[in-house]
């Protein structure tokens, strides 16, 4: 398999993610802008927590699709079919066993529901409808969905994306309808949510039985080849502590800021994270197709590329952040005071904390190699950054507030993801000198500091006096901002970059030929 065939399905997966990912950020603002106008902050805020609950519960999955993706590598590069076959089937008899234990969990936490939501000025039946929903569908996935990473393993990932993210938009735009023109709005989101959540397990099912027609996995299977590939049970123990550290970075937040606060807060938290978020997920949408392709390079074995492409995507994820985090800086109070008022506005510290875990957040290229290279034995390094995120999280926000629960987790990513997986990469993947890497960094920082600079001066001359009271003014502001920063700093990268150069050589290469 080529590098281009690899780069071209790294770029087919981004520009179908991308369609998609444009219109589900118009949707979710207009869906979060009903859904506050007609049902409020408190039943948004208990809908978020909801999420979070099951957030805990999928703790059960143990990272075992991080661990089958790995493990599929190189029989998908043999084109093994038995071992395809077999390693999918593993992953269908522990989804069973997880599956399981889920429901159990559900049960036992139900229990708790009227002591965790006592504060909330909601009818109790909401927290349970909407957990009872959103169970429903991750549980859909453990039973039926799981296949699917067999299309995100070879690189298809373009073919779900079509397929789920075409049902969500419909879902959501009717979604939308229901909550502003239908009385009792709420009933209908949840059920308009499970019945998306069937049909997108029916559309899943017909996807995978087209795309591999030799794809026979059954759970029996798995149970009695389950010894033949220890591997998986290796690695998902040890992705299993990754996949705690994971949890408490993105779903005990809200829960901490509820416990302090009120669940009003926590919706204006999810208000910029929806933004966060949503940016987020445009980076992912352009590099992360590319993770497939990774796994793959590195089943060949061919050091020399290996480090020319963790160069290339370091350097296009680097500055790709700094655009998005300056951009976030100087437009996200303007665009939700026009969006939901004024009263939705975050405090600077807490705001600037949020920033800084975006950046550290899209600059994570270590780990798609990492996952390559099954390095997932560090398994006391998550312990500590859920240990630091958790801790210093409630820690700080006795103390401080929301502001202090969000730079508790940035201690913890700062120590963890910047300092440690870095090392951990060098010095067992690539086994060279992480002393390149640092430097890299030095000069990444320094380059972002110029461009800031000169881009900040440049913006308050051309904008001087310049008042955002509407949507027209504020995309003119926008453009504005990322033109000016985006064009300087990537002339900067360029020039300056080695890895920049040789991205953008890939991408002209790919289009001309």
């Amino acid at each position: 398999m080529t590098s281009e065939s690899r780069t071209e399905k790294s770029v087919k997966n981004a520009k179908i993610a991308l369609v998609f990912y444009f219109i589900n950020l118009i949707l979710q603002f207009f869906s979060r802008k009903i859904f506050l106008d007609y049902l409020g902050a408190e039943v948004l805020g208990l809908n978020t927590a909801a999420q979070n609950l099951l957030g805990f519960l999928n703790l059960a999955e143990l990272g075992v699709g991080s661990a089958i993706a790995y493990t599929l590598y190189r029989p998908l590069f043999e084109k093994d079919i038995q071992a395809i076959n077999e390693i999918v089937s593993v992953q269908g008899w522990m989804y069973r066993k997880i599956a399981c234990i889920v429901i159990v969990g559900a049960c036992v936490l139900m229990c708790f529901f009227p002591m965790i939501f006592q504060k909330a000025d909601v009818p109790l039946w909401y927290a349970y409808g909407s957990f009872a929903v959103l169970l429903t569908s991750s549980l859909l996935g453990y039973f039926f969905n799981y296949r699917q990473i067999v299309l995100t393993a070879d690189q298809k990932e373009y073919k779900i994306t079509q397929s789920v993210q075409g049902l969500k938009v419909i879902k959501v735009i009717v979604q939308i309808l229901a909550i502003r023109y239908l009385s009792h709005g709420y009933v209908y989101w949840l059920g308009l949510e499970l019945l998306a959540a069937i049909l997108t397990t029916i559309v899943l099912d017909r996807l995978i039985k087209s795309a591999y027609p030799w794809l026979h996995s059954l759970p029996s299977v798995g149970k009695k080849v389950r010894k033949k590939y220890q591997v998986i049970i290796i690695k998902t123990k040890q992705v299993f502590f990754h996949q705690i550290s994971f949890f408490v970075l993105s779903q005990t937040s809200p829960l901490v800021i509820y416990a302090y606060t009120s669940l009003t807060l926590v919706a204006i938290y999810g208000n910029y994270m929806l933004i966060m978020t949503g940016i987020t997920s445009l980076i992912n949408a352009l590099l992360n197709g590319v993770r497939a392709g990774v796994g793959n390079l590195v089943a060949e074995g061919d050091k020399k590329r290996i480090k020319a492409v963790f160069w290339e995507l370091t350097s296009c994820r680097v500055w790709f952040a700094s655009m998005v985090c300056f951009g976030l800086y100087l437009l996200s109070h303007s665009f939700i005071r026009l969006w939901i008022g004024e009263e939705y506005i975050l405090e600077q510290s807490a705001f600037v904390a949020l920033v800084v875990i975006t950046f550290i957040g899209l600059t994570r290229a270590n780990d798609a190699f990492l996952s390559a290279y099954g390095l997932f034995q560090d398994i006391w390094a998550p312990m500590i950054e859920a240990a630091l995120n958790l801790g210093c999280s409630i820690l700080f926000g006795y103390y401080y507030g929301l502001a202090g629960i969000l730079w508790g987790v940035v201690v913890s990513l700062i120590i963890v993801i910047v300092g440690w997986k870095p090392y951990f990469l060098y010095k067992r993947g690539f086994e060279d000198n992480i002393m390149e890497y640092v430097l890299y960094q030095f000069k990444c920082f320094g380059l972002i500091g110029v461009a800031v600079l000169v881009s900040y001066v440049v913006l308050a001359c051309v904008y001087r006096g310049y008042q955002i009271t509407t949507y027209g003014r504020w995309i003119g502001y926008a453009l504005g901002v990322v033109i000016i920063y985006g064009v300087f700093s990537f002339l900067l990268f360029y020039v300056f970059d080695r890895g920049m150069r040789d991205f953008v050589s890939r991408i002209k290469r790919m289009f001309v030929n």
